[in-house]
């Protein structure tokens, strides 16, 4: 671990290099050509509300 103790400067850098190539790489995404694409694509009907085992809210309460 004394490596560490001399080095630990290397590691930094390493870091911020990391964290600044992550928010570029973050800011050239399309979120609106996603949002575009998607709109093209139909969701999925849920068919299983019959056999929906929550309790429902007219129930009585049990002391």
């Amino acid at each position: 671990m004394e490596w560490l103790k001399d080095y630990w400067w290397i590691i930094v850098v390493i870091l911020i290099g990391i964290f600044i190539n992550t928010i570029k790489a973050l800011n050239r995404l399309s979120y609106k050509s996603y949002l575009e694409k998607k709109k093209g694509i139909k969701p999925i009907p849920y068919q299983d509300d019959d056999d929906d085992d929550w309790p429902s809210t007219n129930s009585t309460k049990k002391k």
